[in-house]
């Protein structure tokens, strides 16, 4: 059958016409064929109309079923259980958290509870979130959580918490088990590629099913924004005027080929200082100095140290195509004088270096060059290592346009953002899913106190007459 030809609507009356179309939250529809109507089928389409304008009320689309969105879906449903809440991901629902932490998930970081302390492990962010932020809602509250929920944690010597199973689904059963418990609805494999705003300030988001040829349009009284690193997320909040500081890549390893490291491949540093330096930077940056365990890979150097290094010089490695110098100190923890002092004192006690010439032949020149190569060890890198799944991004829609204490933009009321999408990113140890889980935290209670707010104040007006 030929298709009708689609009517080129103007863009506030499109907008209204798929709000109408809208189907999750309509209850139901009328239309009557006769001019006469009798008086009760007018009231009984006038009711159902209230009925679907009142479940457009109080409908919440989350855009993402990562940590940020499927927490933040569960916090406003317990809120507001009266609250329609739909959670749309492109792919699988916590995805990433599924392969976090090698499997384990990294959960958050005990070692940092007080907001002050916290803060200083993210690159972006380390300002604004000193404030209230993690207040609302720290790594204590996380791992109150998941610990009230049957969620048992245990907090490594570094401070990265992970569940006794080491299995990161025991996170990822408990949130998808409790969102379900709760009436959230999950809907994997479908994507919001757009979102509008009638004029009486509904949502219209349009979601699509790539794999079939499925367009539906839903209405909903608030969105959360939670799509990760997503250019996803990026086009959404670009639709409703807010800049995005483009995307580059953190937390990485760093590709170095010295032929001195190929017989080192696989053995790790415990502790070492480690110093990055951008030939286009003059600053010296005390971020870029960083003491922890590094590991020597086949294509360069890995490791928390590494990988902290690479958030905080994140944007000026991308500026610089990846090329820098780094200082390795192996022995942070002796002075140089006192290498030097323990190699000469030690000199006679050691076998052969090489096979040709013993230690104790050695010239003291020699040993003075071989402990400043221990404490001041030159590397060049020449690109970021190898991509990864769990990689994090730096970038995003800029903090200064959402009010981090409720996490709504301050250019579209009841749009509201959390996670990656925004310019925040930690370092390694559990910090990134923390933001999640505090962002969420807080636009799910956000969200949720005004459903609730908004359903006491529309109570007496939805009794019909003679109930």
């Amino acid at each position: 059958m030929p298709q009708w030809p689609s009517l080129q609507l103007p863009a506030a009356a499109a907008a209204a016409a798929a709000a109408r179309r809208a189907t999750p939250f309509a209850l139901c529809r009328s239309s009557s064929s006769s001019v006469s109507a009798s008086a009760s089928n007018q009231d009984l389409v006038a009711c159902s109309w209230q009925k679907e304008d009142e479940a457009e009320a109080q409908s919440l689309v989350v855009v993402g079923g990562g940590a940020a969105g499927v927490y933040a879906s569960i916090r406003a449903k317990s809120l507001a259980p009266h609250l329609n809440v739909l959670v749309f991901d492109k792919g699988r629902f916590l995805s990433k958290v599924k392969i976090s932490g090698g499997g384990r998930c990294n959960v958050t970081n005990g070692h940092h509870l007080e907001p002050l302390g916290m803060a200083r492990n993210y690159p972006r962010g380390h300002k604004e979130l000193r404030g209230s932020f993690f207040k609302n809602h720290g790594p204590q509250d996380t791992m109150r959580w998941f610990s009230d929920h049957g969620v048992e944690l245990k907090t490594e010597d570094d401070g990265r918490v992970f569940p006794v199973t080491d299995n990161s689904a025991s996170i990822v059963d408990c949130l998808l088990n409790e969102a379900r418990r709760l009436g959230v609805s999950l809907q994997a494999g479908k994507a919001v590629t757009g979102a509008s705003v009638t004029e009486n300030g509904k949502f219209v988001v349009k979601v699509e099913k790539r794999t079939v040829d499925f367009v539906d349009h839903v209405n909903a009284k608030y969105v959360l924004v939670a799509t990760g690193s997503s250019q996803q997320g990026y086009s959404i909040a670009a639709q409703f005027g807010h800049s995005i500081i483009a995307p580059v890549p953190s937390l990485f390893t760093f590709k170095i080929t010295d032929k001195r490291l190929a017989d080192l491949s696989g053995v790790t540093f415990p502790i070492v200082k480690a110093k990055l330096k951008l030939d286009g930077i003059k600053r010296s940056a005390p971020e870029l100095t960083q003491i922890g365990p590094m590991l020597v890979t086949h294509w360069g150097l890995s490791g928390p140290v590494v990988l902290r290094l690479s958030a905080w010089g994140a944007r000026e490695l991308h500026q610089y195509n990846y090329q820098a110098k780094l200082t390795v100190d192996f022995i942070p923890d002796i002075h140089i004088e006192d290498v030097k002092r323990i190699l000469f004192l030690h000199k006679d006690h050691h076998a052969s270096l090489d096979g040709d010439m013993h230690w104790a032949s050695i010239p003291n020149n020699n040993l003075n060059t071989v402990a400043l190569r221990l404490k001041q060890w030159m590397f060049e890198v020449v690109a970021k290592g190898q991509f990864k799944d769990e990689f994090v991004t730096a970038g995003g829609v800029p903090l200064s346009e959402i009010s981090l204490s409720t996490m709504e933009s301050k250019k579209q009321p009841n749009l509201f953002f959390a996670g990656e999408v925004l310019n925040v990113d930690g370092v390694t140890g559990g910090f990134n899913f923390q933001n999640a889980w505090t962002g969420g935290y807080i636009a799910g209670t956000s969200i949720g106190t005004l459903a609730s707010s908004n359903m006491r104040q529309q109570q007496p007006y939805l009794q019909l007459d003679g109930s």
